[in-house]
């Protein structure tokens, strides 16, 4: 994608979508790391469904920790790899508690260390609650950077890394964002609605594949 084509890109999407935000539901810093670390490999709607009935009860890293292993897995079996996660959301608590008087830590290396939080996950903590200008490659932004040309890559950190080159400064707080929901609700894995898709002009792969129009 050429460089004036990727300020057009962006454009567009701000212009359609001035303030993007995540569609995970939460109201703190912790309940949104807790909604994204228990949404790895599961939808942000079966995520927020069982985080309602969590959040109502326990909403804190003590709280969760009060609760008891059995006790979180209850709120949150309707996600796929509850086991694992539950045990890994436990494991943060105690951390948080522990190390950090029960905050979230605003560092990349101290999110980093707590269990069951990676990259990915650290990112859009220090994008969405910190307002950091980070980027999380989930599928979709790692389909959007290659699919598009804004960024080719064969890994999630290189995508990353071209991403936050090459999107210019002043759209790289939302554009985690706007590039999630296009390629959640546009540019989808198998058949890209290129059709309908804003940015079409500017992407370049919609020009060769895009059906006709009826």
């Amino acid at each position: 994608m050429k460089k004036e084509n990727i300020e057009r890109f962006f454009a567009t999407l701000k212009a359609a979508n001035p303030q993007p935000v995540t569609e995970l539901e939460y109201t703190s810093v912790f309940e949104l790391l807790t909604a994204v670390l228990l949404s790895a490999q599961a939808t942000d709607v079966s995520v927020n469904k069982a985080t309602r009935g969590l959040f109502a009860v326990a909403n804190t890293p003590q709280a969760i920790l009060d609760l008891g292993l059995t006790g979180l897995e209850r709120y949150i079996k309707t996600i796929g790899l509850y086991h694992s996660k539950a045990k890994h959301l436990m494991q943060t608590c105690a951390m948080l508690v522990a190390l950090h008087g029960g905050q979230v830590p605003r560092t990349r290396e101290a999110l980093e260390a707590l269990p069951g939080v990676g990259r990915k996950t650290a990112n859009v903590v220090l994008n969405s609650a910190f307002g950091e200008a980070t980027m999380a490659v989930d599928t979709h932004i790692f389909r959007m950077g290659n699919r598009t040309g804004l960024a080719p890559g064969k890994t999630p950190l290189e995508v990353e890394q071209k991403l936050l080159k090459r999107i210019p400064p002043e759209y790289l707080v939302d554009a985690h964002h706007w590039l999630i929901l296009h390629g959640r609700y546009v540019c989808t894995a198998r058949s890209p609605h290129c059709w309908e898709c804003a940015v079409s002009a500017y992407c370049d792969y919609s020009p060769k594949t895009a059906p006709p129009r009826a």
